[in-house]
């Protein structure tokens, strides 16, 4: 199926440059290993490269690269011994702009978090208002 047709909810809230790198990303890795979570989840780490979860949707991060260790590993290491990622957050970024994300969703706190805490905080922050836009959509009767 088209990546468009199979865009994520967040992605849908997000801009157009964040949709059309998933949606280039998975559309290939289809064409290479097929329909699946292979597919997925090679279109997440592409966006993950350039574009970091905030809230309900995808921004572009101020600098490109790996959004967490996971994420910095390169295949097959990242199957055979795999860290935890961060959800869509930049945890490579500075405590200084991870508490400009922490101040903008509202995280309680953040004043005394170190960069591990912000980071938590801000991917539980991202989960409830992701399930509130979802909840919003579905009263809306889109797809979620």
């Amino acid at each position: 199926m088209p990546g468009r047709e199979e865009l994520p909810s967040t992605l849908r809230r997000s801009s157009k440059e964040a949709q059309d790198t998933w949606i280039k990303t998975h559309d290939s890795a289809v064409e290479e290993y097929g329909e699946g979570q292979r597919s997925h989840r090679t279109a997440y780490a592409s966006l993950k490269h350039k574009f970091e979860k905030v809230g309900d949707h995808w921004e572009k991060k101020p600098k490109k690269g790996p959004s967490d260790p996971q994420a910095a590993k390169g295949t097959p290491a990242s199957r055979t011994n795999p860290s935890r990622t961060a959800g869509g957050v930049d945890a490579n970024a500075s405590k200084e702009h991870l508490m400009k994300i922490a101040q903008e969703l509202d995280v309680k706190g953040r004043s005394s978090m170190n960069k591990g805490d912000l980071v938590k905080a801000i991917e539980k922050a991202n989960t409830r208002a992701t399930a509130k836009s979802r909840e919003r959509d579905k009263g809306k009767g889109r797809k979620s």
